[in-house]
């Protein structure tokens, strides 16, 4: 599952709040396609800048993982895929990014 499908947010392409409130960058960015098994961001949306929280847009990964941290999918990404020894820290995703 994605953030955009957990949080119910309606920010991914096509959904039924992007072209009111705009589409969250985590379910385009296709740099990290298949990281911890989700689409485009999906799964590591913490460390794409400009995403969104609620109304608000987070712009920098510092405000990211300070506000991720305490997110319930963050925690749920986290839990699930420490699980099976295959989480990835966000230094190396945004290696990923930056690449």
């Amino acid at each position: 599952m994605n953030c955009w499908e957990y949080k119910k947010c309606g920010r991914e392409e096509g959904g039924g709040n992007a072209a009111k409130l705009g589409v969250c960058p985590s379910s385009t960015d296709r740099r990290l396609d298949g990281i911890h098994g989700g689409r485009n961001a999906g799964r590591a949306c913490w460390v794409v800048a400009g995403t969104f929280c609620g109304e608000d847009v987070k712009c920098t990964f510092a405000d990211n993982e300070r506000s991720c941290q305490d997110c319930d999918f963050y925690r749920l990404v986290r839990r699930d895929e420490a699980e099976k020894g295959s989480f990835r820290i966000s230094l190396e995703l945004l290696e990923m990014l930056a690449a």
